[in-house]
């Protein structure tokens, strides 16, 4: 029996065993999900707090390189989290609703977080409402923390995309390449029409090496270029489109379709279209960094230089007379001072 195998290149017909001659092949994890007693540990959900903690870490570190306070990132975290959980888990449902909302679904389920599915275009666009929240709390302007944020947001990727390694989900078509990935056939989520020994494109993998590599360029650009109001950020999102795009045409999970073509294609196209308008105007208009980060205008301290409120009054000691004591109740010792060298003394240069 074979089958057919939609590839970014065309159709192709693939042995339905092609995965059981193979010797190398990526495993899935046996187990994503190990009990403390009567509390579940999910791969899924330890994966996206993983990534959360290392785009907080890295976003703590160029915000401050910017000029920023760094407990700043945590108090716009507190908003933007939850945010971008929630929509997130909306743009989900609504682009793969069968499983909630078509026959035999349980829209229930749709709140079950844990078992798998954040879609990145929600987990944004309503994160980002968070994070408007919190810099508006925090008086700090939306455009730079995005910016410091970009590629922190491409690690946190790359780290949660573990977690659809361990549900064995997000699988692309078959493949006969040496790094095909392995799904348990006796699993929930193995295709129907496919032999048991057949291996499927990794797009987990693809997008982690992708999204990790992306940030790397973003951050090598920042470096030369010295990007600012918002130009990061929207530069993430035309390299992220850009990988999606060629990614998501490998993928064979159940989504919706679109004039033939899956959602997330299309809107990976829109999307990516509006980051490069963006990323162009911006630069016309704004060339450079900003000058300030706060919403009151404050300029952001020069280098080296410490905040307006790290600023601490040293208020010199009073000289010690004769008879002063120290803390301790004991006489002062006075250094010996010379005498200031005057002009014509001799034995001494006059500076």
């Amino acid at each position: 029996m074979s089958a057919v195998a939609l590839g970014a290149g065309g159709v192709s017909l693939l042995p339905a065993s092609v995965g059981a001659s193979l010797g190398a092949a990526i495993p899935s994890p046996p187990q994503a999900v190990w009990h403390l007693g009567p509390f579940p540990l999910r791969a899924y959900a330890l994966a996206i707090l993983a990534g959360i903690a290392a785009a907080l870490w890295i976003t703590t570190r160029r915000w401050v390189a910017r000029g920023g306070d760094g407990d700043t990132v945590l108090e716009i975290a507190f908003w933007a989290v939850p945010f971008g959980i929630v929509g997130g888990r909306i743009y989900h449902v609504l682009s793969s609703p069968d499983a909630y909302l078509g026959p035999g679904g349980d829209p229930v389920r749709a709140l079950f977080v844990w078992e798998g599915g954040l879609g990145i275009w929600g987990a944004v666009a309503l994160g980002a409402v968070g994070a408007w929240i919190g810099c508006r709390r925090q008086g700090v302007r939306l455009a730079p923390f995005a910016d410091a944020l970009a590629p922190g947001l491409l690690v946190a990727q790359a780290i949660g995309r573990l977690g659809n390694w361990f549900n064995q989900e997000l699988f692309g078509a078959p493949t006969t390449l040496p790094w095909g990935l392995r799904i348990d056939p006796a699993g929930p989520t193995f295709p129907a029409g496919y032999d048991a020994g057949t291996l499927f494109h990794p797009t987990f993998l693809y997008e982690m090496v992708w999204n990790l590599a992306a940030a790397a360029v973003l951050v090598w650009v920042d470096r030369r270029r010295r990007l600012g109001h918002g130009r990061v950020f929207w530069l993430y999102v035309a390299l992220y489109t850009v990988g999606r795009l060629w990614i998501e045409a490998l993928r064979i999970d159940p989504a919706e379709q679109v004039l033939g073509l899956r959602l997330n294609v299309w809107t990976s196209i829109v999307v990516g279209l509006v980051a490069v308008a963006f990323f162009v105007v911006l630069g016309r208009r704004h060339p450079g960094r900003e000058t300030t980060l706060r919403l009151d205008g404050a300029p952001v301290p020069d280098d080296g230089a410490a905040a307006p409120d790290d600023v601490t009054d040293v208020v010199p000691p009073e000289p010690a007379g004769p008879g002063a004591r120290d803390d301790a109740g004991h006489p002062r010792r006075h250094a010996r001072q010379d005498a200031a060298p005057t002009h014509g003394s001799p034995g001494r240069d006059v500076p």
